[in-house]
C-alpha cells in the first residue's frame, strides 16, 4: 500500500515492513505519509526492503521553530450523541463510581491490597512518597491529588504510614480546601490498633456514600478521552491511529476534549501540531515542550532520538520520524487549545498536549491524572496493560485481535478487509463503542483487574 502519492516507499499489508517504489540513492530521504521519515545510508533499489539495515534518522537536537498556522479547525455540530454517567457535586463527570485506595507512600502497598480485597474497593500500588525530594515528591503528590479528586472515583480512601516524607499532614495540604468529608476520609495505619478492621469500616461508609449517585443521560460533550499507542507496528499509521484521529475529531466537533501525549513520539512531526495550534501562546507552549524534553534526554546524556524499541522494529518502524507522522494522527486534524504539565488537569475543549514520556504506564497514568475518563489506545504489539480508568485496546491488524482476545477491545485491522466500506463507517463503530464503555461496559482490562500505575520519576532517592 502506498499511503501518499509523494511516497517513494511502500508498506506490506502483510508485515508493515517498507518496500521500496523506485530507487533510492545513498542520502536521498525516504519519503512515507509523504514526509522524510530518514536517509538511505546505501544505495536502494526497486522492490528492496528499507528497514535499519540500510535507513537513518534526519533528525537533529533542540531546533527553533516558526509559527506558521493552517487552518485544521474542525468545525462544531449539532451533536445529539449522549451517555449514561455520573454527575459529580462539584459538576464534574465520571464513568465509573468504585472506591479507590490512594496510597500517600508505597510502604503500605500491601495493607491496600488486603483492604482491596476484603471489600472491593480498588488499590494501585507504587513505591513512592517518601526518600524523594524536589520535582519528584512533586510528581507524587500531584498524581496522587488528580487520583483523590477523579470524578471516576465515588469515594476515596486516603492511606498513609505515618512517617513518609508525604505525611497525611503534609498531603492534606497540597490537596488544599476543597474536599469533601463524605467522598473522602484518612487513615494513617501507625496510629491504627487494627488498620485493616479500621479500613474497612471507612471503605464501608465510603461504598454507601457512593451509592447515592445514579447514572444519567450526559451529553458527549462531557467526555474526555486520553489518546495512546504501545507496541506499534508498521500498520499503526494507516490503521488504528488514523481511526482513533477521526474519533477525535468527532468528539471534539461534538464539544467534547482529547489529550495526546508521549512526548518523545511527537519528535518529527511536531511541526504538524505547532502549524495546528491556536494561538501564540499555545505554540510556544508546544516549543517548550518538545524542547524541554529533548533536554531532558541530554541532561542524562541519551541520545535523543534512540527509537524505536525492539518490538516497533520488528513490526516494521525504523525510525522516529516513521514513528511520530503515525502516532501524532492519533490527535486528528483539529485545533490543539492547550498544553498540559503532568497533573495538570484538561479545562478546554479540543485537543490538548500533555507532557510526559511514551512509557505505556507512565504515560497512561499521566493520561488519567489530565482528569480522562477512559483511554484509548492503540497496538500492533498487544500489551495487557490497563490503567485505573477503562482502557480500550485497539489492534492495528486482525491477527493481533483475534490471537489476543482477552486483551484487545476493537479491531482497526477491519479497515484492511476488501468489505470494509470507509474509515468513518468503523469511525461510527467506534464512537458507539467508546459510549457503551463510557455507559458502564466493561473494557478487557477491566475484566481482568489490570489496572496499575507509574509515576514519572527525574532525580535521586535518599
Amino acid at each position: 500500500m502506498r499511503i501518499d502519492e509523494q511516497d517513494n516507499v511502500e508498506v506490506d499489508l502483510k508485515t508493515g515492513h517498507k518496500i521500496a517504489l523506485q530507487e533510492i540513492k545513498k542520502g536521498e530521504n525516504v519519503i512515507k505519509y509523504g514526509f522524510p521519515i530518514g536517509h538511505a545510508t546505501q544505495d536502494i533499489k526497486k522492490g528492496e526492503a528499507v528497514h535499519s539495515h540500510n535507513l537513518k534518522t534526519n533528525l537533529k537536537d533542540v531546533l527553533e521553530y516558526n509559527y506558521t498556522q493552517k487552518d485544521y479547525k474542525t468545525k462544531a455540530q449539532d451533536c445529539k450523541r449522549t451517555f449514561m454517567g455520573y454527575e459529580r457535586d462539584d459538576g464534574s463527570v465520571g464513568i465509573r463510581n468504585d472506591v479507590w485506595i490512594i496510597n500517600t507512600v508505597g510502604c503500605v502497598n500491601k495493607v491496600a491490597e488486603r483492604l482491596a480485597q476484603m471489600t472491593g474497593a480498588e488499590s494501585f500500588a507504587h513505591p513512592f512518597g517518601c526518600s524523594q525530594l524536589g520535582d519528584d515528591m512533586l510528581y507524587t503528590q500531584t498524581i496522587l491529588r488528580s487520583m483523590v479528586n477523579h470524578p471516576n472515583a465515588g469515594g476515596v480512601l486516603v492511606l498513609g504510614l505515618g512517617c513518609e516524607n508525604n505525611n497525611m499532614e503534609v498531603f492534606c495540604n497540597f490537596l488544599g480546601d476543597d474536599i469533601n468529608p463524605d467522598r473522602v476520609r484518612f487513615l494513617n495505619s501507625q496510629e491504627s490498633h487494627d488498620e485493616l478492621e479500621e479500613g474497612a469500616k471507612l471503605i464501608g461508609e465510603l461504598q454507601k456514600y457512593a451509592a447515592t449517585f445514579e447514572r444519567k443521560e450526559l451529553p458527549a460533550s462531557k467526555l474526555r478521552v486520553g489518546l495512546k499507542c504501545g507496541g506499534s507496528d508498521g500498520l499503526s499509521g494507516i490503521t488504528a491511529n488514523p481511526l482513533v484521529g477521526r474519533f477525535s475529531d468527532r468528539l471534539i466537533a461534538c464539544g467534547g476534549s482529547t489529550v495526546l501525549t508521549e512526548v518523545p513520539e511527537m519528535f518529527g512531526a511536531e511541526t504538524l501540531l505547532m502549524e495546528r495550534c491556536e494561538n501564540q501562546e499555545v505554540f510556544d507552549k508546544t516549543v517548550k515542550l518538545i524542547n524541554n524534553f529533548k533536554d531532558y534526554f541530554k541532561r542524562h546524556g541519551q541520545e535523543i532520538y534512540e527509537n524505536p524499541s525492539p518490538g516497533n522494529k520488528a513490526g516494521g518502524i525504523t525510525t522516529l520520524e516513521e514513528k511520530s507522522l503515525g502516532c501524532v494522527q492519533k490527535g486528528g486534524r483539529s485545533i490543539v487549545v492547550d498544553v498540559l504539565d503532568i497533573g495538570e488537569p484538561v479545562t478546554k475543549n479540543g485537543l490538548n498536549l500533555l507532557n510526559g514520556p511514551g512509557n505505556d504506564i507512565v504515560a497512561i497514568t499521566n493520561l488519567m491524572a489530565s482528569g480522562v475518563q477512559l483511554i484509548l489506545f492503540t497496538t500492533g504489539r498487544g500489551t495487557p496493560v490497563g490503567a485505573p480508568v477503562p482502557t480500550v485496546k485497539i489492534s492495528t491488524n486482525t491477527k493481533l485481535y483475534e490471537n489476543k482476545p482477552s486483551w484487545i477491545d476493537f479491531n482497526a485491522g477491519i479497515l484492511l478487509d476488501k468489505e470494509t466500506k470507509s474509515m468513518d463507517g468503523v469511525a461510527d463503530q467506534l464512537f458507539d463503542y467508546v459510549l457503551a464503555v463510557a455507559s458502564g461496559e466493561q473494557t478487557k482490562n477491566e475484566k481482568n483487574g489490570y489496572k496499575e500505575i507509574s509515576i514519572f520519576k527525574d532525580g535521586i532517592t535518599l
